[in-house]
């Protein structure tokens, strides 16, 4: 569900495409399960694909997006320093290359890093080294180029004023379903590695009694969502972390800010890395977990391709973040966002929880297998 929720947070994800079949009253759209020439009985989209609902949901970007260009223009109190030196991390995908665009027009030094992989992205989108520009090969989860990289912006420029750290990676697993390399891997990039990259800038940002780490982290990071359990316990780390970091720093003039993206329109949905096992599961109708992918699947989908935010959207709150004179620690991404955050606060846990059960996707079939994992009905009383 980094920003997970990929909740992805900001970073790459991965599902399998859906297989959408048409029959006489309704589209019936089956996401994440093997192909086959029939559906199974009873089986219905989650999420009809209906042109009035498309429509009121892009009336509804529109009016948001004039509000939030109002709220730019006079709502709030910029910063002072007309140049800064903002190191991206996942820069060249997703909510870090819009970041990338938004910031190229403006006045800043940028140092724009990516997976040597996905360098040759930046020329493709006009993003070309320069006076202000500077691309740099960074695996947030190597030591060595995480060292390299810092060092290059310091030579060049003195050092990071501000921190963005959006590179991330998403895995979709049970719990029963991952192992011991796999859940390190998760927390290496979400987790280990930003942190590192942090230990490495403050010292110039608390010499000079300024700076900015801005953290990407996602709803899944506040709240938990199942076959997600390592990727929300990646960005709950991050977030515990960024709390305690917001205190320290706070006496040297280092403002430490969480952003929070829910549900975001892109295709990242599609770069989830499932698991070995969780593939598996996934592929096979007769694995006990298998109704737990399959439902999940086509739930993220149908929220992600239905919302009306994008990685643009999430890149202008992190933009906001950074001009703000004094940013918040918690900072909502998308609407989705703020409303978890609010009912978590609001409702009693023990209720809460019962809630989100009972809302998950066909609940009664989870843990049943074949076609009576993917019913759209409760099983009938005998």
């Amino acid at each position: 569900m980094a920003s997970i929720l990929a909740l992805p947070a900001p970073g790459n994800h991965h599902t399998k495409a859906g297989l959408a079949l048409g029959y006489s009253r309704r589209a019936v759209v089956r996401f994440g399960v093997p192909a086959s020439t029939d559906p199974p009985a009873e089986q219905e989209a989650i999420f009809p694909q209906r042109g009035a609902l498309r429509r009121l949901v892009a009336l509804a970007r529109g009016l948001r997006n004039g509000a939030k260009a109002f709220v730019r223009l006079f709502g709030r109190r910029k910063e002072r320093r007309e140049v800064m030196t903002i190191l991206v991390t996942g820069a060249s995908v997703g909510i870090g290359l819009e970041l990338a665009k938004l910031l190229r027009d403006g006045p800043h030094r940028l140092a724009l890093s990516a997976r040597a992989s996905s360098l040759a992205r930046f020329a493709e989108e006009g993003l070309v080294p320069g006076e202000r520009v500077l691309l740099l090969e960074l695996d947030v989860t190597s030591d060595e180029q995480r060292r390299a990289a810092v060092r290059a912006v310091e030579e060049r420029w003195g050092g990071v004023d501000v921190l963005v750290n959006n590179a991330g990676i998403s895995y979709r697993a049970v719990a029963e379903h991952v192992t011991e390399a796999e859940r390190l891997a998760q927390l290496d990039a979400n987790f280990l590695g930003p942190m590192e990259l942090i230990r490495l800038v403050l010292p110039h940002m608390r010499e000079q009694r300024y700076g900015r780490i801005i953290n990407v982290s996602s709803v899944g990071g506040m709240t938990a969502m199942p076959t997600m359990s390592i990727y929300s316990a990646s960005k709950f780390a991050l977030e515990g972390a960024s709390e305690s970091l917001w205190f320290e720093m706070r006496p040297f003039g280092v403002r430490v800010s969480l952003v929070r993206p829910g549900f975001i329109n892109s295709d990242g949905f599609r770069k989830v890395r499932f698991t070995a096992q969780g593939q598996r599961a996934l592929d096979d109708p007769n694995d006990p977990y298998h109704a737990h992918y399959a439902n999940m699947d086509e739930l993220i989908e149908g929220l992600m391709t239905l919302t009306f935010y994008t990685p643009s959207d999430v890149a202008e709150t992190i933009l906001d973040v950074i001009e703000q004179k004094n940013p918040p620690l918690w900072v909502a991404g998308t609407l989705d966002a703020q409303l978890f955050d609010f009912v978590r606060r609001v409702i009693p846990s023990g209720l809460y929880h019962r809630l989100l059960y009972a809302g998950l996707p066909r609940i009664w079939r989870w843990g049943q297998s074949g076609d009576l994992a993917l019913s759209s009905l409760p099983p009938r009383k005998k």
